[in-house]
């Protein structure tokens, strides 16, 4: 059973959704630009491709912030999600829970996230789709 709902309700939850996925790429990419040596060295990166990954994860957050091609925006965060998830298992051989929270079910929900941003084009608050 679904329960209908008025189509500002569904825009304002999926603004919330680029708010919150946003937020948590820009954190993370922000940490990456500003010290490139030492994220890369603990996520197994070299300097150049973390500040690469940082500037890919802050400029996917302010497109989704800011309803910017949040298809694009979400496509390339599912990239970036892909990655961790691709290192994460086959390099770390971390499993899905991991120790101390290190797995890479977190991986997965951000990039399910994404993959609905990119379903519903981000909803219909958006700048430019």
């Amino acid at each position: 059973m679904t329960f209908p709902l008025p189509a500002p309700f569904a825009d304002a939850a999926l603004l919330l959704l680029r708010v919150v996925v946003a937020l948590v790429f820009l954190a993370s990419g922000w940490s990456h630009v500003r010290e490139p040596e030492k994220r890369g060295e603990s996520i197994g990166l070299s300097p150049p491709a973390t500040l690469a990954l940082g500037i890919a994860e802050v400029a996917g957050a302010a497109m989704l912030i800011l309803g910017l091609w949040p298809q694009p925006a979400a496509l390339l965060l599912i990239g970036v999600m892909l990655g961790a998830i691709y290192k994460k298992i086959f390099v770390w051989e971390t499993g899905f829970w991991g120790d101390e929270g290190g797995g890479w079910y977190y991986d997965l929900l951000y990039l399910a996230a994404n993959l609905a941003i990119f379903a519903t084009g981000g909803g219909a608050w958006v700048l430019a789709g």
